[in-house]
């Protein structure tokens, strides 16, 4: 796997706070920066198991979907970004 160099510029003050994060923990700033990253995308971008229990108990909702998915794959609808 490739890796890739990143510049990133932090006040003193959050830098030496991250950096203090990653003594702590005994590993490398960038580890901690990374980690940390993605998981904040990772949060955001699945359900977490409550959410996913409330989507699955919404009947109304389900159904929606179902047929938004239908015609998606008929071709079908309106896509809004």
């Amino acid at each position: 796997m490739a890796t890739r160099t990143v510049t990133l510029r932090l006040d003193d003050e959050i830098y030496q706070e991250l950096r203090e994060a990653a003594e702590a923990e005994n590993r490398p700033l960038s580890n901690l920066i990374e980690t940390a990253a993605l998981g904040r995308i990772r949060e955001q971008q699945f359900a977490t198991d409550a959410e996913m229990a409330e989507i699955l108990g919404d009947r109304k909702l389900l159904a929606r979907l179902r047929r938004g998915s239908l015609q998606a794959k008929r071709g079908r609808g309106r896509f809004v970004a």
